[in-house]
């Protein structure tokens, strides 16, 4: 049976720390668009406070949460034990687009290792934790990070990545604009 809290407790948090994997889902309000589910790794995450969490985005394909975000600021993080005792947690809140230009931009990306290829820094207010047995998640080992995404970003370099970013980045699936199609980077 899961538990609701209205913000992260200790354990909670001691149990995000622990994780490699986490999960971003977001949606438009039109029934027509789409769902977007992201997996995220990399070490890109931070607990603010029991209430009050981010991350790091990392240039991709596409910027679903971003555009999704800018329209109605819900987003739900997922954390999943694939080690240890069974457990599922949400993160449910209203997240916020920090891009480089921001002036919240070097207060919070002060906390993070830098990363090459970060497009923006996802801040999300919680307003509910929820956490939940996990019984059906297996069990599965971690063996290392991936570097195919660190490499790309660094052959790509500042410009490469600027001109992808207005490529591949300015709207969504449902043509709904992202922080960065906003602010027409």
């Amino acid at each position: 049976m899961g538990k609701q809290f209205p913000a992260m407790l200790p354990e909670h948090m001691d149990f995000i720390r622990k994780q490699h994997l986490f999960f971003v889902g977001t949606a438009p309000m039109s029934r027509d668009g789409h769902v977007n589910l992201s997996p995220k790794g990399y070490d890109s995450f931070r607990i603010m406070s029991e209430s009050k969490v981010a991350y790091l985005d990392l240039t991709g394909s596409g910027n679903e949460t971003s555009a999704h975000l800018e329209e109605n600021g819900r987003i739900t993080i997922m954390f999943c034990a694939f080690q240890g005792p069974p457990n599922i947690m949400r993160l449910y809140g209203t997240g916020t687009v920090i891009l480089p230009e921001d002036s919240e931009w070097e207060g919070v990306y002060g906390m993070f290792d830098p990363l090459p290829g970060v497009r923006q820094i996802i801040v999300v207010d919680i307003y509910q934790v929820q956490t939940s047995c996990g019984y059906a998640v297996p069990f599965m080992s971690y063996e290392k990070e991936r570097d195919t995404l660190r490499r790309w970003a660094e052959q790509k370099g500042e410009e490469g990545l600027r001109s992808y970013k207005q490529e591949k980045n300015m709207s969504s699936l449902d043509r709904l604009p992202t922080s960065l199609g906003k602010r027409n980077v």
